[in-house]
């Protein structure tokens, strides 16, 4: 096991030190390769995504996916340290990324080279995806059709390695209300902000029906609204932003739909339908598994590759969401271990059936 976290822990430093900001992770995929040859595992490279298919590949049986990515958000401003310098003090090891989900990403392919030579019932592949934080075409999206069909997946985001059986999901949605320009001391023209303003004040009112009792209620913000020109001018365009964040009972196509049947003057205009909540059954022998190691499964707020896989998964990973897009990213080496150990004990013994 030493050899495992030590390895993890190499890695991570290497992958810190190597800047992989959303599609610009072309070295960072160079240095996986490399750890992935030296530890004589055959992969495939497709763009910036990388994987490993075990070696006892059966079309007959089950595939499980393990999947974290590989990309980062930019830093923000407020670091104290160098976020592209692997800092270590005490437990902690400093950097962008460690967290999100660096720790995840060697943890879960320590625990594939682990399981991978041991027999199994189902297939194992291990996926370090690109470009995640900013849902691109060239991240998982990319990946996925050419894999085998996944029975379920496991994504390595910092949960605190407790799972994540439910996931939020996003649609964004831009808003228009059209009015006549004229001059403002003539109350001439048709002012696009009072057109919008019945449709506005409808969406800060609105409550959804259907509630989880892992993610809430289904979430609608506007967060934008741009308009006008100058003082005198009555405007007559204005364009505003609603943030949706869909719980597990509504997909984006029906609420968008929806949305606009409730508007009286605005039109709207979604910008993706993709990103779908998820949600894996309790049943699930995965999530089964994970009760049996004393695990408490919840709901996440937050968005992953989750929302681009057409089949079963849950989140679980070492670290904290809280700490993720935040100055002085850290991770714990004690967590890497812990996880590692985890992934095993939870892949070990996982029978998922025909």
């Amino acid at each position: 096991m030493e050899q495992y976290v030590n390895d993890a822990i190499e890695l991570l430093r290497q992958l810190i030190e190597t800047p992989s900001v959303s599609r610009d992770e072309a070295r960072a995929a160079d240095v996986m390769g490399a750890h992935l040859d030296r530890w004589q595992l055959p992969y495939r490279r497709e763009g910036n995504n990388l994987w490993v298919c075990c070696p006892d590949f059966d079309d007959h049986r089950p595939t499980v996916l393990l999947n974290a990515h590989i990309d980062t958000v930019k830093p923000v401003s407020t670091w104290t340290r160098d976020p592209f310098r692997a800092t270590a003090e005490g437990d902690r090891l400093y950097g962008l990324g460690a967290n999100d989900c660096g720790g995840g990403l060697v943890s879960l392919l320590q625990a594939y080279r682990a399981m991978a030579q041991r027999p199994r019932p189902y297939n194992l592949i291990w996926l370090a995806s690109a470009e995640e934080e900013v849902s691109g075409e060239n991240g998982i999206r990319r990946a996925l059709p050419l894999l085998p069909p996944i029975a379920v997946a496991i994504v390595g985001e910092p949960t605190g390695m407790q799972p994540a059986i439910a996931e939020r999901g996003l649609m964004v949605i831009d808003g228009y209300a059209h009015g006549v320009s004229g001059h403002a001391a003539r109350n001439e023209g048709v002012n696009a902000i009072y057109e919008a303003l019945d449709d506005l004040v409808w969406l800060r009112d609105y409550r959804f029906d259907k509630v989880s009792p892992l993610l809430g209620p289904t979430k609608m913000t506007v967060t934008v609204v741009e308009s006008g020109t100058q003082h005198n001018v009555v405007p007559d365009l204005m364009h505003f932003v609603i943030d949706v964040r869909p719980n597990e009972y509504y997909q984006n196509e029906s609420l968008f739909s929806f949305l606009q049947q409730h508007m009286k003057k605005c039109e709207l205009k979604a910008r993706s339908f993709r990103l779908h909540s998820s949600a894996i059954d309790t049943s699930h022998p995965l999530v089964q598994r994970c009760l049996k190691l004393g695990m408490t499964p919840f709901g996440s707020p937050t968005l992953s590759d989750q929302a681009l896989m057409p089949f079963p998964s849950l989140k679980l990973g070492p670290g904290q969401s809280a700490r993720s897009h935040s100055a002085d990213e850290y991770i714990c080496i004690s967590e890497i271990r812990s996880a590692i150990e985890t992934y095993i004990s939870l892949l070990e013994h996982l029978e998922l059936g025909d």
